[in-house]
């Protein structure tokens, strides 16, 4: 009888994921591979709008606007900097109060909204200067309040539903795997994998087809598409709804790092206990009931481990736990990674804007067929693309022979190694 129920509570997901009434979920129904498949799909359509709004904006401000070129980089760099921005407001809601699911799908109507705006400011005469021909930019009529009011109205709507978009469809999928069984915990790091593939996928199509159709055919339906192709992504999304497994909102954690910091200052003078045993931590089955794993204590950052000491007072303000000491340590400790990362990106950021603009001068007929400026950078995506699947089918099994590491490597080493290509390449473009 106890060998009965203990197989029925294992058919269901051990990592606190619900459905959309906040039933517990059957392993067999929902998520794994198949809820996933919407989630990638979605991916490829999505980027595939995005860059195709992206990739060549900085040509629509110079060509269209009769903006310069530096001003022309500045607006999109700005712009692309609020859609990496927007996504930690966008985390906040779902994580403190909406959920994943809700968020996303409200911020996918923003996003839409944003996108559909766009499209009609780059396709009605009356929201965008006239056509210039002289080549110097300065000679043009400027666009209007209005039209910068519109087009630049529509590209921060946007700005603000990827904002609740990106940070939560790759959680989303990742939330399909159950931590807690063994199988689909290495599923789910393939996932990412795949993940990285759907959204080179998608970004190879705009910077080629996209770019093309809005250099040689029309603004008009060169946004268009894109714009249809996020509807086509968001309905993709919904279609895989009764497949998905859900994780309820469990508070905001700036305010779970802010507790620990506060009581850690608050018991500045207190002695930590010599056995780490000592301090505050809630039972194993208080976290089992949640979904969550016990995270034992460890002698980084020291500090913040006061806010474990028992005091007496049992105040969220005046005493934390191990595991949520801990928690706090891996967010602090991801400072020194965002740092490390502003370089690069600025060099990414080159991608969209100056790069683009030298492909204009560059000799780029092959025959009778003329490469867009803009699909210069489908060369950077196709890299990508060919090496996420070499990673993941060969790479990754090679290195798991020999470091016994699920993962082949671990992330700071996935990220060490590119840090040491772009200093390399950078060296070389240099000379």
């Amino acid at each position: 009888m106890a060998a009965e129920e203990g197989q029925r509570v294992d058919q269901y997901t051990q990592d606190g994921t619900v459905d959309l009434k906040g039933n517990p979920v059957l392993r067999s129904k929902r998520g794994g591979w198949t809820a996933c498949s919407f989630v990638v799909v979605y991916e490829v359509f999505e980027r595939m709008a995005y860059y195709g709004i992206s990739s060549n904006l900085i040509l629509y401000l110079t060509n269209k606007l009769h903006q310069g070129t530096v001003t022309s980089a500045n607006n999109v760099t700005n712009w692309v900097g609020t859609i990496w921005i927007t996504p930690i407001l966008g985390a906040y809601v779902a994580d403190a109060h909406l959920g994943r699911y809700w968020t996303f799908l409200i911020a996918s109507i923003i996003y839409l909204s944003g996108m559909s705006v766009l499209t009609l400011a780059v396709s009605l005469p009356s929201l965008k200067p006239p056509p210039c021909r002289d080549p110097h930019v300065e000679n043009c009529k400027k666009a209007s309040p209005l039209h910068l009011a519109v087009f630049y109205g529509a590209l921060y709507t946007l700005a603000i539903g990827t904002g609740g978009t990106k940070p939560n469809i790759s959680t989303i999928g990742a939330d399909q795997f159950d931590d807690f069984d063994p199988k689909e915990k290495n599923h789910k790091l393939s996932f990412f994998n795949w993940w990285m593939f759907s959204i080179f996928f998608g970004t190879l199509f705009a910077n080629t087809v996209l770019v093309y159709i809005q250099d040689n055919v029309g603004w008009a339906l060169g946004y268009g598409l894109p714009t249809l192709g996020l509807l086509i992504s968001v309905i993709i999304f919904l279609a895989g709804t009764p497949f998905y497994r859900h994780k309820v909102p469990t508070g905001s954690p700036f305010t779970r790092m802010a507790k620990v910091i506060v009581a850690a200052v608050r018991k500045w003078t207190v002695t930590l206990p010599s056995d780490p045993k000592e301090l505050h931590e809630l039972n194993l089955e208080d976290y089992t009931k949640t979904g969550k794993f016990r995270i034992d204590s460890t002698p980084t950052l020291r500090f913040l481990n006061k806010a474990a000491v028992k005091t007496g007072s049992n105040s969220p303000w005046k005493l934390c736990s191990v595991t949520q000491i801990e928690e706090t340590k891996q967010m602090i400790r991801m400072v020194p990674i965002l740092v490390a990362t502003f370089v690069p990106s600025t060099m990414v950021a080159q991608i969209n804007t100056l790069f683009v603009k030298q492909g204009t001068t560059l000799d780029r007929a092959i025959g009778s067929f003329k490469i867009p400026p803009a699909s210069l950078s489908g060369f950077v995506t196709l890299s990508m693309l060919v090496s996420v699947v070499l990673y993941d089918r060969f790479f990754v099994k090679i290195m798991q022979k020999l470091t016994k590491n699920p993962r082949g490597i671990t992330l700071l080493q996935r990220m060490a190694i590119g840090m040491l290509f772009h200093i390399i390449i950078g060296r070389c473009i240099s000379n």
